[in-house]
């Protein structure tokens, strides 16, 4: 593996266990928007895999697709894909906000960390 596939997953992991965190802390968006971040920098990883420098985008699906991994998912990664995006909070609307608010309830976020942990598994065994 390079160093720059390194330097992506090392930083997947990092926001992995600050969602790990986030999550005793109950911090419920936080939990969202860092599980988005690992899912973000592992695909980025497989980017750099291939020797391109990854694309400055936070949709997961695209990037996915970008990154040659969108037609080895099933449907349910697709899925997580679509959902897990909105939690990047890129939006400026005080109405989705809330959304993403009132959606990350305790059992939500322990489920989006549990399919982000399998998703980077999955990820990183491509590699």
């Amino acid at each position: 593996m390079t160093d720059k596939v390194l330097y992506w997953l090392e930083i997947a992991d990092y926001d992995l266990d600050t969602a790990r965190d986030m999550l005793k802390a109950k911090r419920y968006v936080y939990v969202g928007f860092m599980c988005h971040q690992a899912v973000e920098k592992a695909m980025k990883a497989v980017v750099a895999s291939t020797g391109v420098f990854p694309p400055k985008i936070h949709n997961l699906k695209a990037l996915a697709e970008k990154a040659g991994c969108l037609a080895k998912m099933s449907p349910e990664q697709i899925a997580f894909l679509v959902d897990l995006t909105p939690m990047n909070l890129e939006t400026r609307c005080p109405e989705e906000k809330k959304k993403i608010y009132d959606l990350l309830t305790a059992s939500y976020s322990k489920e989006i960390l549990r399919k982000t942990e399998e998703f980077l598994c999955w990820i990183k065994a491509m590699l």
